[in-house]
Formats: structure tokens, C-alpha cells, sequence
């Protein structure tokens, strides 16, 4: 009974709400559902990664040598596999000239930079709704309360029986706002320590590739 009677009330502060509060409560709405679907898609891109990083790698690791295995290593996916198909083209491009390990240092560097791009792909969108929601849901509560008592301004005998209405409706908007931020900060917080995690690998994984092929070619 108690936690239907606020949840039924809602639509009672809807109504209560100027239209600036409506359409800012609407706003948030669709700021929500924008906000759990990157979340969600984010959270099952990243595991499609890191699963994909992790195959690859075992599969490095099995042959015994990378420099002659093939360098476009058909059928493998994943930013660890983007990146040892890039380095090893350049190591193969640049073998004759006797430049081959910078070069493959050179396809790492522009390889972890675009794996970066794609790990911190749709952050951006999740903080500004982070960050831009509670503030939005302040503006329309400011501006019903002061809608609110501009309507009573010029009433003779206005009292808070009069104003409450109009008070409760704007609040409503920094709970609506609010109830899209804290779900949205705890999410973009992990998925950004999640994210920065595997930008790390990503990169040690680089190191140890360019360390990997450095020797093989010193063999040779």
C-alpha cells in the first residue's frame, strides 16, 4: 500500500505540473530509456571484446611463430586481432627495407589509438546525460515554482493550500531527474573503470606483440 500510494500520485503531479514541466518529465523519460539502452549495449559490447581478445590471444600464443603465420589471420575478430593483422602487414611491408620493427611500432601506435575510440565509444552521450539531467530536472522546478507563485501573486487570501499544487508538480521534475542520473552515474562509472581496464590490456598486449615479433626478427 505504501509503495503504490507515491507511485499513483505520480500522474497527480503530472497534471499539477506547468507545460514547461510536462515536456522537461517527458524529456527525462526519453533521457532514461536512452541512458539503459547504452548501458545495456555497452555493457554486452564490452564482454563481445573482451571474449574475442581472449580467443585471439589464446590462438597467438598456440603458434609458435607470429611473423610467418598469416597476417591477415582470416576469421579472427576483435581489437586484438585488428591490431596483430595491422602490425604484422606492416612488418611484412617494411621487411625489405630493413625498417620492419618500426614500422610495426608505428601500426600499434595508430592501432591502440583506434581501439580506444572503439572501447570509449557512447560514453560521451552517457555522461552528458549524467551530468545534464539532474540540472535539467532544477530548471523545471525553479520554473514551476516560480510559475506556482506568479499564478498567486495578484489572489486575495492565497494560501499554501493554493500553492502546494503547483509546488508538488514542479518538484516532480528534479525527481524525475534525479531518477535518471543515479541509475546513469553508477552505470557510467562502471562501464568508464571497465573501459579504461581494457584500454590498458590493449595496450600491454601491443607491447608484448611488438616485444614478440622484435625477437623473431632478431632469429631471422
Amino acid at each position: 500500500m505504501m509503495l503504490g500510494f507515491p507511485l499513483a500520485n505520480v500522474f497527480t503531479y503530472f497534471g499539477q505540473s506547468n507545460t514547461a514541466g510536462q515536456v522537461i518529465v517527458l524529456l527525462l523519460a526519453v533521457f532514461s530509456l536512452i541512458a539503459w539502452t547504452l548501458m545495456i549495449g555497452k555493457h554486452i559490447d564490452l564482454k563481445r571484446l573482451r571474449r574475442a581478445n581472449r580467443i585471439f590471444e589464446d590462438r597467438l600464443k598456440a603458434s609458435d611463430s607470429v611473423t610467418k603465420v598469416d597476417p591477415q589471420f582470416r576469421g579472427a575478430v576483435g581489437p586484438y586481432a585488428q591490431l596483430a593483422r595491422e602490425a604484422l602487414t606492416a612488418y611484412h611491408s617494411g621487411k625489405g627495407g630493413g625498417h620492419a620493427i618500426s614500422h610495426v611500432e608505428n601500426a600499434l601506435q595508430r592501432a591502440v589509438s583506434r581501439g580506444c575510440v572503439v572501447y570509449e565509444d557512447r560514453m560521451v552521450m552517457l555522461s552528458s546525460i549524467v551530468s545534464g539531467a539532474p540540472f535539467l530536472g532544477l530548471l523545471g522546478t525553479v520554473w514551476g515554482v516560480m510559475d506556482a507563485f506568479g499564478s498567486i501573486a495578484g489572489q486575495a487570501g492565497a494560501s499554501v493550500a493554493t500553492l502546494a499544487p503547483g509546488v508538488s508538480g514542479a518538484l516532480l521534475t528534479t525527481v524525475a531527474g534525479l531518477l535518471v542520473a543515479i541509475p546513469s552515474v553508477f552505470g557510467y562509472n562502471y562501464l568508464l573503470t571497465q573501459s579504461k581496464l581494457m584500454i590498458m590490456e590493449l595496450e600491454n598486449f601491443a607491447s608484448n606483440l611488438a616485444d614478440r615479433v622484435e625477437l623473431e626478427a632478431r632469429e631471422e
